[in-house]
């Protein structure tokens, strides 16, 4: 792996997982040194991190770890509502039932991996790269690909909620039933509910989180 693609992953890793929060200073001398890479390879990853919103610069203090805002969650859902929906639907129509079947009888034992997030999560991305595939729609993926960085990175706030996360195991296990089915229109409007419901979450974390700082 080239040096810039290192820079790149574990940067944007970081960032995903909080390690690098809202606001992180990403200075090249100090991330350089950390990352083990010289400063042209780490500029070539900023500059992509920049590119996909994750990294902005700020005045007086070079580029910072994008902020993470109601408005921003809210934008991020408007995109990808629409785009969600109709992949759910394009899948639910192009699907090879055994594969969902396989993702059914998992989100049904689904609550047993609420205390382990990045087991669930697992499940939810086999889940996302499942009806990618089934959806048969590259410019479509590629749409949404665009944005799970962005929603993985707000995804977070909902770890520390139990609750949330097997309401969001059950509102995944609709839409899975939905596409075993074969059933477009209740894919996507188990979709909505699910986006709805998370959109909701998303919104008050962030309030919970303004009001504790």
């Amino acid at each position: 792996m080239r040096a810039s693609d290192r820079a790149y992953t574990s940067l944007r890793d970081g960032i995903i997982a909080w390690e690098l929060p809202p606001g992180t200073v990403l200075a090249e001398v100090e991330q350089s040194t950390r990352l083990g890479v010289s400063r042209t390879p780490l500029r070539e990853a900023l500059s992509r991190l920049t590119a996909e919103g994750l990294v902005e610069p700020q005045a007086g203090r070079g580029l910072v770890v994008a902020p993470v805002s109601p408005a921003t969650i809210i934008e991020l859902f408007e995109a990808r509502q629409p785009l969600e929906k109709r992949a759910a639907a394009l899948a639910a129509q192009r699907r090879d039932p055994a594969i969902f079947t396989e993702l059914q009888a998992e989100f049904h034992g689904a609550s047993a991996l609420i205390g382990d997030a990045d087991a669930y999560y697992g499940l939810v991305a086999r889940f996302d790269a499942a009806v990618d595939d089934a959806a048969q729609s590259p410019y479509l993926i590629a749409a949404l690909r665009g944005l799970r960085p962005h929603l993985a990175r707000i995804r977070r706030l909902a770890q520390d909620d139990p609750q949330r996360l097997i309401a969001a195991a059950g509102e995944h296990l609709l839409i899975v039933d939905a596409i075993v089915d074969g059933d477009p229109e209740l894919a996507a409007h188990a979709t909505h509910v699910h986006l709805h419901r998370s959109l909701q979450n998303q919104l008050t974390d962030q309030s919970q989180l303004k009001g504790q700082s």
